[in-house]
């Protein structure tokens, strides 16, 4: 009888942490080429949309590389841009966005994820996104070796709606 009782409680702690940790990133929707999501739990929301590139070089790289667009609005951080490349940049070498004629460098890079410092021209990629069909990252890892994502913007101006409507 022990060992049932004890099955039955297994079975409840699992199913009670598979409720928990699906409450912590909620998928709000997609937009196309883009994903938006919610985190809420109980003293903060984040609301984030990503992407993942369309077409990476060099091509044989297996990479887990990510745009991001995020809200924090418990830290009133608004349109911010971070990137991952799925590996550890280099920084000795800058980390640009490029889309058309436009080019943005991330100032920030921590292991594998780099940022902008600056709101305004955070603020001026994103109308470029919303414009734009595409957009190129160009990154180096720790060998010196560059690595080009380039993301679809298709959906995205849907995607970035909806992320900041959820959290404003």
């Amino acid at each position: 009888m022990s060992m049932i009782k004890n099955f039955i409680i297994m079975i409840f702690v699992i199913t009670f942490i598979s409720q928990v940790n699906a409450e912590e990133v909620k998928k709000m929707g997609t937009h196309k080429d883009w994903d938006t999501y919610v985190i809420n739990s109980d003293t903060s929301k984040v609301c984030f949309a990503q992407s993942k590139p369309v077409l990476q070089a060099p091509k044989k790289s297996q990479r887990d590389a990510r745009l991001f667009i995020t809200f924090r609005p418990g830290e009133k951080i608004t349109n911010e841009i971070s990137i991952t490349a799925g590996y550890e940049f280099n920084t000795k070498n800058s980390i640009t966005a490029t889309s058309g004629k436009n080019k943005y460098k991330f100032d920030i890079a921590q292991e594998e994820f780099a940022w902008m410092t600056d709101n305004k021209r955070e603020n001026k990629m994103i109308k470029v996104m919303k414009k734009g069909s595409r957009i190129m990252i160009t990154g180096y890892n720790q060998k010196g070796s560059q690595t080009i994502d380039h993301y679809s913007l298709l959906g995205f101006t849907k995607a970035y709606n909806a992320t900041k409507a959820n959290c404003s």
